[in-house]
């Protein structure tokens, strides 16, 4: 499993007129979960994309357990719990400042080669920082 967590101050332009954050903000921090994942292990979104793979999402799923609110930091877990294939499965977990869970979600990606647009495995060079930086672990986080 990898897994890596960033925080975010939610701005005032992500809230709807009750002060929380629009629902369709969610899949922005989500992506920032998986920006960071990625930092995490040695390489950039950018460099993923430069080396001529692309990411698109085929699935998204959320589970909306209490509202995120203006000026609230947020913590977003990010994980990858399992080797991908030609698909790349993310599950996230948002927490409030008082440590309580308010969303759950996941996002499937695939690999997409760029000149060809033709779905991929996972690139080698990708695999091999992904394996580099695998923990083993139980189901239980």
């Amino acid at each position: 499993m990898i897994h890596t967590t960033h925080s975010i101050r939610v701005r005032y332009g992500e809230t709807d007129p009750m002060k929380y954050v629009y629902y369709g903000n969610y899949a922005q921090y989500f992506e920032i979960g998986r920006v960071e994942l990625f930092r995490s292990i040695g390489i950039s979104y950018d460099e993923i994309e430069n080396q001529g793979i692309w990411l698109p999402v085929s699935d998204y799923k959320i589970k909306y357990i209490r509202p995120a609110l203006y000026d609230q930091k947020l913590e977003i877990h990010t994980y990858v719990k399992k080797i991908p294939g030609v698909r790349i499965e993310f599950e996230y977990e948002i927490y409030n400042e008082e440590k309580v869970k308010i969303t759950e979600a996941s996002t499937t990606l695939f690999f997409l080669d760029a000149k060809t647009s033709k779905i991929i495995r996972c690139p080698d060079f990708l695999m091999k920082m992904i394996e580099a930086n695998w923990k083993e672990t139980t189901d239980e986080i």
